[in-house]
């Protein structure tokens, strides 16, 4: 029977090196992997290309791996509520690439799915275009965007299993499914971590064959960026 559990979170990421590349699932605060992230804070390492659709709020989620400095390079749709993002952004402290958010979720998902580029319409005649191939298809022109895989991707799920299986929930989805194939090492925590065969099959979003690691989390917090209130 195939086991992928480890301890915690501190085992699940602890081989991961500087310099090298992450991916991490979530939007916003909806579905980060809250226990890898404050396991690699209490690394040593630096120097990190973290892909990921934002970069959290300055006192939760990656924003906490951009104020510790553990972050060269980020590739990414959004600068959002994270001050510290923007601010180091506009200094030139942190090297980004902001792509269109569909965009990205193709270039990730192509990726995971072996298909070294694609064309699409999004960014033609903007700054996105410039030193990209062009080509007209059927009068329009579209852009060659190449994939992107990582080192590792960190993704959380709602349900998995000891053999990696996982299941979502709601829009905590998100990128997390396209980030979990294209990272040579995915590693999944959970909410809950049950045994192989206990996941009806026709639930599953993410086979097991894509994971290498899960473990089951503790004390999600679940925050949201903003909150709105009626009286």
């Amino acid at each position: 029977m195939i086991n992928k559990t480890v301890k915690n979170a501190h085992e699940a990421v602890e081989d991961i090196p500087s310099d090298c590349m992450l991916m991490m699932g979530g939007f916003g605060l909806t579905g980060i992997p809250e226990n890898c992230i404050s396991a690699l804070l209490e690394r040593n390492i630096s120097g990190l290309t973290i892909v990921s659709n934002n970069a959290g709020v300055d006192d939760f989620g990656i924003g906490l791996l951009l104020r510790k400095r553990m972050v060269k390079k980020m590739i990414s749709s959004y600068v959002g509520e994270n001050a510290e993002f923007e601010r180091q952004l506009l200094s030139g402290e942190l090297e980004v690439d902001l792509i269109p958010q569909g965009t990205l979720a193709e270039r990730v998902r192509a990726g995971g799915a072996g298909i070294p580029a694609f064309f699409t319409p999004a960014g033609v005649g903007t700054e996105v275009a410039e030193g990209k191939e062009s080509r007209e298809f059927d009068g329009k022109m579209y852009l060659l965007e190449s994939w992107l895989k990582a080192d590792f991707s960190i993704v959380k799920a709602w349900k998995g299993d000891t053999a990696g299986n996982l299941i979502f929930k709601g829009t905590a989805r998100n990128f997390n499914p396209m980030m979990a194939a294209a990272g040579k090492i995915c590693i999944a925590e959970v909410e809950e971590l049950v045994q192989a065969g206990e996941l009806h099959p026709n639930e599953i979003h993410t086979p097991g064959i894509y994971v290498q690691r899960i473990f089951q989390g503790e004390n999600y917090q679940k925050r949201i960026e903003q909150r709105t209130v009626s009286s």
